[in-house]
């Protein structure tokens, strides 16, 4: 095992619309990991918790306004890729004002929980998948 592999804590978000399907947004070209599919959500910088990094997250990449009592922890990731390891805490989020719209240039689209598999993502995302078909 490795001691000197980083661990990065990385935010997300299932944002669930009133007809019960999940955005998904996709990875900008020159990203890496470009062309999947992800659940919104950044990097946890330091001096914020989770909840605050999504709440500036989903302002900045979807131009949306939430507050952290919005936002509902509900399962992680936890993978390793080859030069990091990702901990990324998945949040369900229902209460939100505005309309998401890609302030990035990148791809959304809302998916039913059912048709999630249809869209290639990370493989840290992927076993995330069940427990929000689960949920909804």
């Amino acid at each position: 095992m490795s001691s000197d592999r980083k661990i990065l804590l990385v935010a997300a978000c299932a944002l669930i619309d009133t007809d019960g399907r999940i955005l998904l947004a996709q990875r900008p070209e020159g990203k890496s990991l470009a062309g999947l599919w992800e659940f919104p959500g950044g990097k946890v910088e330091p001096g914020e918790t989770p909840e605050e990094t999504l709440v500036r997250e989903l302002e900045e990449e979807l131009g949306i306004a939430t507050k952290v009592a919005c936002l509902a922890p509900l399962t992680f990731a936890s993978h390793t890729y080859e030069t990091f390891h990702l901990l990324m805490p998945l949040y369900v989020c229902r209460r939100y004002e505005g309309i998401p719209r890609g302030q990035e240039g990148q791809a959304l689209k809302w998916v039913r929980p059912s048709a999630l598999r249809d869209y290639p993502m990370p493989p840290a995302d992927e076993p995330l998948i069940p427990f929000l078909q689960d949920l909804l």
